[in-house]
């Protein structure tokens, strides 16, 4: 309550800065064409030859900080969500548009019911010395 006597909606402190909430950065959108492949452990990796993102207007700061985190070494999409402290649901919106604009790709790692069975493994292995 205030001094004169009025309930007071003060949901975050004085030294927070201005909030934006994420429904604004992704401009209402809650998916993208790529999120299908966006799980946590995705990986971004942007693309070779890919310009500039910050001469693109449609890109966003946060889409540009998500080509520059991904340029210095692959980020998974927890990863860059944790660096951006952004949710998401956001984050996956936004690496969806750069896939979009070909700035990045996503590549999955290998399910393990795809990974050969460990005893094939051994045989192998066992084959290899033998010879």
């Amino acid at each position: 309550m205030s001094t004169d006597g009025q309930v007071r909606n003060h949901w975050f402190d004085d030294e927070a800065g201005p909030v934006v909430r994420p429904y604004a950065m992704t401009r209402g959108r809650t998916t993208s064409p790529a999120q299908h492949r966006l799980d946590l452990i995705a990986v971004v990796v942007t693309e070779s030859g890919a310009g500039d993102p910050e001469t693109d207007p449609a890109l966003s700061p946060e889409h540009v900080e998500i080509v520059g985190l991904c340029r210095g070494e692959p980020q998974s999409v927890a990863e860059l969500a944790a660096g951006l402290d952004l949710p998401i649901g956001v984050v996956r919106v936004l690496i969806g548009d750069l896939v979009h604009a070909e700035l990045v790709h996503v590549t999955r790692p290998v399910p393990p019911a795809e990974l050969p069975d460990e005893s094939i493994l051994r045989d192998v292995i066992n084959g290899l010395r033998a010879l």
